[in-house]
């Protein structure tokens, strides 16, 4: 539970919407087979850590590279 203390939101508004977006985009498009196979799988994966990183506000990749879409206070 450290850990979870020591994540600062790294996401802001904007970039939220924009992952929601793609994500559900990509739902569509595997949905309706437009896309499948391994792409399809990937896209999914995809899915799933844009919705995730969407809700927690933080993004471990953008932590990695120093980058931050957050609006500061």
């Amino acid at each position: 539970m450290e850990q979870a203390s020591q994540m600062k939101k790294n996401i802001g508004t904007a970039d939220k919407a924009v992952r929601v977006i793609l994500a559900l985009t990509f739902i569509y498009l595997y949905a309706y087979e437009y896309i499948t196979g391994t792409l399809g799988l990937v896209l999914m994966l995809v899915t799933l850590f844009f919705n995730i990183s969407s809700i927690t506000g933080y993004c471990p990749l953008y932590a990695a590279l120093g980058i931050n879409t957050c609006k500061r206070k």
